[in-house]
């Protein structure tokens, strides 16, 4: 961040940064760190960022028993972080993977 911009929220009265920091943390709530989704990529589901694995395809392999040992062979370019960054996104957002994994059963 620019020194400048430091600067300016330096100056801001402490109720103002108060209220820059609820903005700022209200616009990053649904921010997952790792993980991306893209139109056109994996049909723009969400997946681990510079892969085209989606979230959907790593949680139904958990759910079919498959070890993160298991994940992380199959999967040589993921790594521990990958996995982890899959589960917290998915616990925020399982009703729309469930939705996804529902949709992509159906398809096959």
């Amino acid at each position: 961040m620019p020194t400048d911009t430091l600067s300016a929220i330096k100056g801001l009265a402490r109720a103002d940064r108060a209220s820059l920091s609820r903005v700022l943390s209200e616009d990053l709530f649904d921010a997952f760190p790792g993980i991306e989704s893209t139109p056109g990529v994996c049909g723009g589901e969400p997946r681990i960022v510079r892969t085209r694995i989606p979230i959907r395809q790593l949680v139904e392999a958990r759910q079919t028993g498959m070890t993160e040992s298991a994940l992380l062979a199959a999967y040589p370019m993921l790594n521990a972080e990958d996995l982890v960054n899959a589960w917290h996104y998915y616990c925020g957002h399982s009703a729309e993977i469930d939705r996804l994994i529902a949709e992509n059963q159906e398809a096959e």
